[in-house]
């Protein structure tokens, strides 16, 4: 297994990889997944933050892009392509790792006592400390921190845990007086409109490649470079 490092991936690329893990556990019947089951599970209005609205081109172009790091893999059967994750062999972690990643990336920071209520229909944890015990694994990971403990805000109990596959997590910012859920409100919202930047970013690339790929199709036809300069016309007599 290569040791090269894993590039920063996107909120949408973290959300095809965090539901194929998810719904491995929870639907195994179904899984690999379609992509029309790719879409719905990356669509989903509960147990997402945040909510996202992804069109079939932008889960599809997450896919490709996740393949190209080995971290999804394609396989055929029956009348659709289906798609399966390689996180646990590509970051050389175990399942109840993966799972607790899983949750961070579909959820968002969560607490070692969320963790293990969110984690339930994948994986049921003995106790908070077991889960606290395999988050210090994947914060002190040899190959490079997988979470980090987030400071805790004024007001909190507990401190939550996030994800590192999108790189360093932005700062949570409290109201006044704020606590529990409602303290991350800010931090949410700004999520949510990265979110729509990044989708619409991810549509836009589709849409360019798709128009290059409709460029390249009506040269060939024409016998002519895609690249080559348009002929000036004659000038008239």
């Amino acid at each position: 297994m290569s040791t090269t490092p894993l590039p920063v991936l996107s909120l949408l690329e973290t959300r095809v990889l965090g539901v194929l893990a998810e719904k491995q556990r929870t639907v195994p019947d179904s899984y690999p997944l379609t992509l029309n089951s790719l879409v719905s599970g990356c669509n989903q209005k509960t147990s997402r933050n945040p909510v996202l609205e992804l069109s079939e081109s932008q889960v599809q172009a997450a896919i490709e892009s996740l393949k190209g790091y080995s971290l999804v893999a394609e396989t055929s059967g029956g009348r659709a392509f289906r798609y399966e994750h390689n996180a646990d062999r590509v970051l050389r972690i175990p399942s109840q790792s993966v799972i607790l990643l899983t949750v961070l990336m579909l959820r968002g920071p969560q607490t070692a006592g969320e963790l293990r209520i969110a984690c339930d229909r994948m994986h049921n944890f003995a106790d908070i400390s077991s889960v606290e015990g395999f988050l210090n694994e994947l914060s002190e990971r040899p190959a490079g921190a997988l979470v980090v403990k987030l400071a805790r805000l004024p007001g909190a109990r507990e401190s939550r845990w996030a994800h590192l596959l999108s790189g360093p997590p932005a700062e949570e910012v409290a109201g006044p007086g704020a606590s529990g859920d409602g303290a991350f409100a800010t931090h949410g919202d700004s999520l949510g409109e990265v979110a729509a930047l990044k989708a619409n970013v991810a549509r836009l690339e589709t849409e360019v490649a798709s128009l290059k790929a409709l460029l390249g199709r009506v040269c060939s036809e024409l016998g002519i470079s895609p690249d080559a300069p348009a002929t000036p016309e004659a000038p008239e007599a």
